[in-house]
């Protein structure tokens, strides 16, 4: 019975503390919301872009990546930094918005290279050329708003 119980203290013990950890401002805790931040904004900007596929993919993109480029700054802004005292909404709009915009052009870039270097490559090389660069743009990203926006 005694390893029972000392069973459930060690869970109802590490609960608090895993939580702490979570909503802590560490990097390390930063960077794990910023991760899930990021996996949520592009579960809207899919969303959006599977909703609005009959008006077109220029537009069902453009309105994708806008509504989930302003809900992630603005989850950033309150979650991932714990800003919201520090920062006004617009504020972290136009600074963060900036920045997603840098990255946005960067992963374009990247797609423009491949099609240059590496004529008629399938469709896995492109994706994995936009999702590295897409991954190296998320981290400096990631510092950029640790260290300037918030």
């Amino acid at each position: 019975m005694s390893s029972r119980v000392d069973a459930r203290t060690r869970v109802d013990t590490c609960g608090p503390r895993l939580k702490a950890r979570f909503l802590g401002e560490s990097a390390t805790a930063q960077f794990v919301r910023f991760v899930f931040v990021g996996a949520s904004s592009n579960i809207l900007y899919a969303a959006l872009f599977v909703g609005l596929a009959s008006f077109g993919s220029f537009v069902a993109n453009i309105v994708g990546i806008a509504a989930s480029t302003v809900l992630a700054n603005e989850l950033h802004r309150r979650h991932t930094f714990h800003a919201a005292e520090r920062v006004g909404w617009f504020q972290t709009q136009w600074e963060a918005g900036g920045l997603a915009l840098v990255g946005l052009a960067l992963g374009t870039a990247a797609l423009a290279a491949v099609h240059v270097l590496f004529p008629g490559s399938s469709a896995l090389v492109q994706i994995i050329a936009v999702i590295a660069v897409s991954a190296a743009t998320g981290a400096l990203r990631f510092l950029a708003l640790r260290g300037w926006v918030f």
